[in-house]
């Protein structure tokens, strides 16, 4: 720490506390004799490249520049703003006073203020980010229903052999049977990939836990690992298909209309892009395990909390598919 701290002007340690949020990367609350900081360590060899971290914290410097609220990186001595020391990549971030909020504490107005908060950082990502270089290559194609099925097999090869037994895996058991069922009702629906012009730079991470909130107004947009290039309005419907969903697996369709009619307003997108984009989100909702694979194959249970509503989501919103079409798009 000492030697990492040499390299700023923030002065020596005083207290220095792991915050819990966060899968990928670790972040400590570190007050010094010079003030309080957000210490972020990139540890995830995924995101940890040191060129990769100083696009974020350009990206983040500019969108400064324009309004939007973000937190950049401090320089160090030497200007630069990623710090490597014993072979780590660290930065150092003003530390931002503010709490997390999920949808369901947000009014309409507020929802409102949310979608026209990430529309502002798609439209601030295209002016200051470099033409999104097709040297990104084309978006990736949809999941194959037909190697998802073969996986849900698996998945169920591995429940049945988990021992001892528990509730987890008789709730993973029947939602795989159930999804099971899903796809194969649903998959001749499998979406082409998205159109080139639906691409650009967006956050990659927009959830509850990465904004930050004073009071009733975004304090602070934070953890901007997954920066990079895909389409733009499967982000939109990503976030809400987290900010807004309950407890039960269902979506909170009036927040949902709220804060993407303010999204398309700010980021320019029209109501064919985001009904493409609910149909992909929804097509990989339908085919994604990432939680049980998780569970099952790294053992790794930090996820299985978000899997009862997350699963039950996939149900409800192939069962009321056009309602959710139509609150991302009227």
């Amino acid at each position: 720490m000492g030697a990492l701290l040499r390299r700023y002007a923030a002065g020596s340690a005083v207290t220095c506390e792991p915050v819990d949020e966060g899968l990928l990367n670790r972040g400590y609350r570190l007050r010094t004799t010079r003030g309080r900081y957000f210490l972020k360590h990139h540890f995830d060899p995924e995101t940890a490249d040191p060129a990769a971290i100083v696009r974020q914290h350009r990206a983040t410097r500019r969108l400064a520049d324009l309004g939007v609220p973000v937190a950049p990186p401090l320089p160090a001595r030497d200007g630069r703003t990623v710090a490597v020391v014993g072979g780590h990549a660290y930065a150092l971030h003003p530390w931002i006073d503010g709490r997390h909020r999920h949808g369901g504490q947000l009014t309409p107005g507020q929802c409102a203020r949310l979608g026209a908060l990430l529309g502002a950082v798609h439209a601030g990502l295209e002016r200051v980010m470099p033409a999104h270089a097709r040297t990104h290559g084309a978006p990736a194609e949809s999941a194959d229903p037909a190697d998802t099925l073969t996986l849900i097999d698996e998945l169920l090869g591995r429940v049945h052999r988990h021992r001892p037994a528990d509730s987890f895996d008789a709730l993973a058991r029947r939602r795989l049977l159930e999804r099971r069922t899903l796809l194969e009702r649903h998959a001749g629906r499998r979406p082409p990939r998205p159109r080139g012009d639906a691409v650009g730079w967006v956050h990659g991470d927009f959830h509850p836990f990465n904004v930050l909130y004073r009071g009733s107004a975004p304090a602070a947009i934070v953890d901007w690992d997954r920066l990079g290039v895909q389409p733009r309005a499967e982000e939109a419907v990503r976030a809400a298909a987290i900010f807004f969903v309950r407890p039960s697996g269902t979506l909170d369709l009036p927040r949902v209309r709220s804060y993407a009619r303010a999204y398309r307003r700010g980021a320019g997108a029209t109501p064919a892009q985001l009904a493409a984009a609910v149909h992909r989100v929804w097509w990989e909702r339908l085919n994604d395990f990432w939680m049980l694979r998780w569970h099952y194959e790294r053992d790794d249970t930090r996820a299985d909390s978000q899997f009862p509503a997350t699963a039950a989501l996939v149900v409800w919103w192939s069962r009321e598919y056009d309602a959710v079409r139509a609150a991302f798009t009227g």
